[in-house]
């Protein structure tokens, strides 16, 4: 019986542990920008494109079917999946923006903005090498 209640607690801890994951916004190491929250949200809804020094943001977002793009939506974004796409869709109908461009993985993720210097994207921490600059964490 208490074998049965302590593999239970720990199946619950690890649940638990696994469900706050953090997600962590990265960019390319050549990268020497200050971004704050404030300012990655905006980057994430096309309302900043550039960088301090003039050059252009390309976004990057994992698919919606990866479980740290609704994270890193609802913490950094306040937006669920569907209202994130939903905003996109308007500002890509009326021709004020295109959304992020979409990688698969984490793994995909990291190569992308290692070999591109004005990129931004985010991963789950734990995927985080050094090939890449942690901006933010949430």
């Amino acid at each position: 019986m208490n074998l049965t209640k302590s593999l239970l607690t720990l199946a619950i801890c690890l649940a638990s542990f696994l469900s706050h994951a953090e997600v962590s916004v990265i960019v390319n190491n050549a990268n020497n920008d200050s971004l704050d929250a404030k300012k990655i949200k905006r980057i994430y809804l096309g309302k900043i494109k550039v960088f301090a020094d003039g050059s252009k943001i390309n976004v990057i977002s994992l698919s919606d079917d990866v479980p740290t793009t609704e994270q890193f939506r609802q913490t950094a974004l306040k937006k669920s999946n569907s209202q994130f796409k939903s905003y996109w869709s308007k500002l890509a109908f009326t021709g004020k923006g295109t959304p992020p461009k979409e990688i698969a993985n984490d793994a995909a993720m990291i190569e992308a903005v290692k070999s591109d210097p004005n990129a931004i994207g985010f991963v789950d921490s734990a995927s985080v090498t050094g090939d890449v600059k942690v901006i933010a964490t949430y």
